[in-house]
């Protein structure tokens, strides 16, 4: 009887030395998965609304370069928006008796990764009302999408021009694809060079 009863003890120490069963640990597995799953399911939204911030700030503070840096040198920097994401300034410089675009930007930015300048169906113009640029596209400064074929520079004296020194004023829309909540936009006003932000909701804008 003795004997028996130790057996059996030997037996379950064994057995609960064993752990999870192979089909145990796959359902812990699976509830962890969904759980994961859910949670960046969650997170997504706030992810996408922090890139659009990001990419936003992104392009106030290129923009705000160009304009410190044409008012500390005394010279112009021209804008280029390319492609559907990047920045690029340029300096002007003296050739013989005209002043003339650098080769070669002194600054290229590209934006957050994967928002783009663009526009969202149904979304209203911002409150600035300048303009929303055709087919989608995210740049209209001077009524012009894409901005005026002369150019676009910041004077020294701070004010947003086209390439013949008229001051002009615009926007750029930028956003997630898909995603109008993710809409945001940078305006700047031609006369002074003021630069600001705006939300999207996806129906309307709110500044920042």
């Amino acid at each position: 009887m003795k004997n028996a009863q130790m057996k059996s003890s030997h037996q379950n120490g064994r057995n609960s030395a064993r752990g999870f069963s192979f089909i145990e640990l796959l359902v812990v597995v699976g509830i962890i998965f969904i759980v994961s799953s859910m949670a960046l399911f969650q997170m997504l939204p706030a992810w996408q609304q922090s890139q659009s911030n990001a990419a936003m700030d992104q392009v106030k503070s290129t923009l705000r370069q160009a304009r410190e840096t044409a008012i500390s040198q005394r010279r112009t920097i021209a804008v280029q928006f390319t492609g559907n994401n990047t920045i690029s300034l340029y300096q002007f410089v003296v050739v013989g008796v005209t002043s003339t675009i650098a080769a070669a930007p002194f600054l290229t930015i590209p934006i957050q990764s994967n928002v783009n300048f663009r526009t969202f169906a149904g979304m209203p113009d911002t409150p600035d009302a300048y303009g929303l640029p055709g087919g989608g596209g995210g740049i209209m400064f001077g009524s012009v999408s894409g901005g005026p074929p002369s150019g676009m520079d910041f004077q020294s004296d701070g004010t947003f021009t086209d390439g013949t020194g008229i001051p002009i004023n615009g926007t750029v829309f930028m956003g997630v694809a898909n995603i109008p909540a993710s809409a945001r936009a940078v305006v700047v006003l031609g006369n002074t060079g003021r630069i600001r932000g705006y939300h999207g909701t996806g129906s309307g804008w709110f500044q920042q």
